[in-house]
């Protein structure tokens, strides 16, 4: 039997990660014909199949699956190793892949992202900005950013962005004058709130916490959104009570749209990390950013 080329087994994994040719294709700036080439061409030589396609989804066989378990090390490896035939000490090399919640997409990543990038011209950064939790490694990712409580084990974590970090419950000052001032969250009346709704199409429900107290509540508003910038917008129109992160609010708090309730029921919790596995290789992207990140908390 033939030995499978390398670039063959690169597409499979991608395409099985993605659980889409299209999806692969468009991360690869190729056709889905030539990734559909490229596995039909390894399940040949192979002799089995490899993925399950239908026309709604692509998912791996339980071969497939297994190769793809022992082909995500190996492939990081062969990565770090042409970044290092690339890279210097002194001018690192290569592509770096992110997976970030939106949040730190839009609040954290862009100033840091532009001071890395200017001093390390010779760096690329791929920014995947979700709210859904995966496996980073089996997804094709070199790290991903997430809050303490997401953080598993067996990861290392360096901080980013901000050390700590609070949610804010804020109203238009007209909502206010119509409804009153809570002095405590029992007060507030979940269809007054506007919920965020995330991507699994569970609604986040807005903890409180002070001493010893804690309080939960499930919006339930006539306003439900994915985007923060419609619900930010909603909040300012007068349409509900939003909670969200005080950076995000912060500049409609400056200028009067916003006004803040109940500050001692939101105390501050720890910022993001950055995460990634620990490898014997570090792709040399993933070394100048985290070497970045030292000296930026230096």
């Amino acid at each position: 039997m033939a030995r499978p080329q390398l670039a063959d087994l690169d597409a499979f994994a991608d395409v099985a990660r993605a659980r889409s040719f299209r999806g692969a294709a468009y991360l690869r700036g190729v056709s889905a014909s030539t990734l559909s080439e490229a596995v039909r061409r390894l399940e040949a030589r192979l002799g089995v199949r490899l993925l399950n396609r239908s026309t709604r989804s692509v998912t791996p066989t339980e071969a497939g699956a297994r190769l793809l378990e022992r082909l995500d090390p190996a492939l990081a490896d062969v990565a770090s190793a042409l970044d290092a035939i690339h890279a210097t000490d002194a001018e690192p090399a290569g592509t770096l892949r992110l997976n970030v919640p939106t949040i730190a997409a839009r609040l954290i990543l862009p100033p840091l992202l532009s001071r890395f990038l200017q001093a390390h011209p010779r760096v690329r950064v791929e920014v995947v900005a979700q709210d859904t939790f995966i496996d980073v490694l089996a997804a094709g990712f070199d790290a991903g950013i997430r809050y303490e409580e997401r953080l598993e084990a067996d990861m290392i974590a360096v901080p980013v962005g901000p050390r700590t970090q609070r949610f804010v419950v804020a109203g238009a000052p007209a909502w206010f004058a119509r409804h009153g001032r809570p002095s405590h969250p029992r007060q507030i009346d979940p269809a007054h709130c506007i919920g965020h709704r995330f991507a699994s199409g569970l609604t986040a429900t807005w903890e409180f916490e002070r001493g010893v107290e804690r309080f939960r509540l499930a919006p339930a508003g006539r306003v439900v959104a994915t985007t923060l910038e419609l619900e930010l917008r909603a909040a300012v129109d007068g349409l509900g009570l939003i909670a969200s992160f005080e950076d995000l609010l912060r500049p409609a708090l400056e200028a009067g749209r916003l006004e803040a309730v109940l500050d001692d029921w939101c105390p501050p919790f720890p910022g993001p990390s950055l995460y990634y596995p620990s490898r014997r290789q570090m792709p040399a992207a993933l070394r100048a950013f985290v070497d970045f990140l030292h000296a930026e908390a230096a």
